[in-house]
């Protein structure tokens, strides 16, 4: 066999689709474990948001009620609570 015969070109590579982005699968999303408020939790709240809400309109009460929730259900107490939600 002669060199030209054995270096002969092989297929070429073919070029990836313009068309067809890359999409990169989707990262699964860990379901949170939700941490219940107890009953006194709950009964607290609702005293501390009737005290401080007397003159705060509809959306302003939910909006520091949510808030208040969220920072008790990480483990605050009301008056830490109050205190990261003020700030």
């Amino acid at each position: 066999m002669s060199d030209t015969e054995s270096s002969t070109p092989t297929e070429p590579e073919p070029e990836p689709s313009v068309s067809e982005p890359v999409v990169a699968p989707l990262p699964i999303k860990k379901k949170r474990e939700g941490v219940k408020m107890t009953e006194k939790q709950k009964a607290d709240l609702t005293k501390q948001v009737n005290k401080v809400c007397k003159d705060m309109t509809v959306s302003e009460k939910k909006s520091y009620r949510m808030k208040m929730m969220s920072q008790m259900r990480k483990g605050n107490s009301i008056a830490k609570a109050h205190k990261a939600v003020k700030v």
